[in-house]
């Protein structure tokens, strides 16, 4: 089945996929229904999770019924457990939006809820990140979540995304990361697709993101707390909920104004 999954994500254009998967999904997590596994986000059991990669398929990380990975689900605990995201009125900008979350965010009374991206179908605002639309400080929180791999002057991109923070907002910006690598490594003269998923990871990446991301985030402005989530939880719950145990969650803040 890895093989199946591999061959049609590095086939099938991501905005179809996502279309698709819409009609597919349901189906799927009916028939992978059970009790060993749970997803946190919609709280549905089951018997195993599906495969996912472009390059090196994960075994057992694909929610059947959110089409969650082991970092949204990370990701919706800590929202949910560490953050006001649910009970604060606030304005939330979401880059690139993830069906996992999509429909939930946009359902919060208390949220006023704006997507971009330059392709997704979920999009309320197409834009470049490196040259976004609104005015500054104009949002409360930004979620800009596996997004910056895919950006050739990631640092323009940054410097947006902390343009539009308001003073005191906050946000999270998951990457792929290599804890292991100290250095962030970046080759643009790679450009071969197969190439790139070998190197990178995935075709449509241009770098791996090492320990030094959290310091270039905080040579923005940037306040930057690198949280591991999964020490605040049991092994019994990183294993139910499939989750990556110490993944770190990139949260930032932007300084108020003196």
């Amino acid at each position: 089945m890895s093989r199946i999954f591999k061959y049609f994500l590095n086939l099938i254009p991501r905005p179809w996929l996502i279309s698709l998967s819409y009609w597919v999904r349901p189906l799927i997590a009916l028939f992978l229904k059970g009790k060993r596994f749970i997803d946190p986000i919609d709280g549905k059991r089951f018997r195993k999770f599906l495969p996912y990669g472009y390059e090196s398929p994960r075994e057992n990380v694909l929610s059947p019924s959110t089409l969650s990975l082991e970092r949204h689900r990370l990701l919706w605990l800590f929202l949910r457990n560490k953050t006001n995201l649910f009970t604060k009125p606030l304005k939330l900008l979401h880059f690139a939006p993830e069906q996992a979350f999509y429909k939930r965010f946009r359902k919060q009374a208390n949220l006023d809820y704006v997507t971009t991206d330059l392709n997704s179908p979920l999009a309320d605002v197409k834009a470049d990140i490196c040259k976004l639309p609104f005015e500054n400080d104009a949002f409360d929180v930004i979620l800009c979540n596996h997004v910056l791999e895919h950006i050739p002057d990631d640092t323009q991109a940054m410097k947006e995304l902390f343009r539009v923070l308001r003073p005191g907002g906050w946000g999270v910006f998951q990457i792929p990361q290599d804890v292991k690598r100290d250095k962030t490594f970046e080759d643009n003269t790679i450009t071969d697709k197969k190439e790139r998923a070998k190197i990178f990871g995935q075709y449509d990446h241009v770098r791996i993101y090492g320990l030094d991301y959290f310091d270039k985030l905080r040579s923005i402005g940037f306040i930057v707390e690198a949280v591991d989530y999964t020490t605040q939880l049991s092994s019994e719950e990183i294993n139910q909920y499939r989750l990556a145990k110490g993944e770190l969650i990139p949260f930032v803040q932007k300084p108020l104004l003196n």
